[in-house]
């Protein structure tokens, strides 16, 4: 009986939010095709050739979602689980966040879309880049239908070429350091992969400053006063 009170109540929540942005034409015709377009990335093999484990699409996504992760492509325990930052990079991306995995892993608060949604492989030096082949592909139809989006955490390189395209010509530390020339709807981010260790230590300020505001604006977001009143 429980599930079925919940169930409901989710089915409501979409239709009020349905018609909260019925003048949005082109919005909502993007976020009714949602459902389809997912069923259709997760049964995507357009790089299949190129895989060594073979495709696994992870992500995470609901038209009322308020945070997007722009992240880069799942890692090989990410692969197995399929579930998105299941791992040690995902257990300090939520402390850097200030939630828990309860909100982290509710598509309707947060949208998870790596630049590969596939585990790309492992080269010489780490993980491979995303395959090149999903972005094109994916990435403007998923976006377009998730219209509520406030906050994208846009999280490594890869991703900082796509949705801050001006970032091309710096490196990641100069980037992120400028933080506030796209806040508060875009934040730049390192990894938060053990590998970056060094880097959180030469960087000080990331800890001292952006982390505490990234926190702030999150908890706003999140917040059930927010949620329950109008976009």
């Amino acid at each position: 009986m429980g599930c079925r009170v919940a169930e409901a109540a989710d089915r409501a929540d979409l239709i009020a939010f349905l018609k909260e942005i019925a003048p949005m034409s082109n919005a909502t015709a993007a976020v009714r095709r949602l459902p389809l377009l997912l069923k259709d990335v997760r049964a995507c093999t357009i790089c299949a050739a190129h895989l060594p484990q073979g495709p696994r699409p992870v992500l995470q996504a609901d038209a009322r979602a308020r945070i997007l992760i722009a992240g880069q492509a799942p890692g090989r325990k990410v692969h197995a689980s399929g579930v998105p930052f299941d791992d040690a990079s995902g257990e300090r991306l939520r402390t850097w966040m200030g939630i828990g995995r309860e909100q982290f892993y509710d598509p309707r608060l947060v949208a998870i879309l790596p630049m590969g949604f596939c585990y790309p492989g492992t080269g010489t030096s780490g993980d491979l880049p995303p395959r090149k082949e999903c972005a094109p592909q994916w990435r403007e139809r998923l976006l377009q239908a998730m219209p509520r989006i406030e906050l994208t955490l846009v999280i490594g390189q890869y991703a900082m070429a796509w949705h801050l395209p001006a970032a091309k010509t710096k490196t990641l530390t100069e980037t992120v350091r400028a933080w506030r020339d796209h806040w508060p709807q875009v934040l730049p981010l390192p990894h938060p992969s053990p590998r970056n260790n060094l880097w959180l230590k030469a960087n000080p300020w990331f800890d001292v400053d952006l982390v505490p505001a990234m926190q702030e604006r999150i908890r706003s977001l999140v917040s059930p006063d927010r949620l329950a009143g109008p976009a």
